[in-house]
C-alpha cells in the first residue's frame, strides 16, 4: 500500500513581550506549525494559541495580509505579549 503525502502548509510562530502596545523584543520565543494547505485561518489560529498556553484567552487577531496575523490577548488580566504567525519560505 502506498503511502499518500498531503498537502502542507508550514508556518512560524514568533510571540514576544510588548511594551505600550507594540512588539518590543526584549524576549522572543520561536517555533514552527505545521496543518493541512486547505486549512482555515481559525484552525492555524487555534493551533498557535495553543503554543502560546493562550486557549482560553480571548485575544484580538488581525490578518496583516495574506497568511500573515497577529494576535494580542485582551481583557484585564491579559500578559502583555504579542503572537505573530507568517508562512514559512
Amino acid at each position: 500500500m502506498k503511502k499518500v503525502h498531503k498537502a502542507e502548509a508550514h508556518y512560524e510562530l514568533e510571540l514576544t513581550d510588548t511594551l505600550g502596545g507594540e512588539a518590543n523584543y526584549s524576549w522572543v520565543r520561536r517555533n514552527e506549525i505545521t496543518v493541512a494547505k486547505n486549512a482555515a485561518d481559525r484552525t492555524l489560529i487555534k493551533l498557535a494559541k495553543k503554543w502560546a498556553g493562550w486557549t482560553s484567552q480571548r485575544c484580538d487577531v488581525s490578518n496583516l495580509g495574506g497568511d500573515c496575523f497577529q494576535i494580542k490577548p485582551t481583557g484585564n488580566n491579559a500578559p502583555c505579549m504579542i503572537l505573530f504567525i507568517q508562512p514559512k519560505g
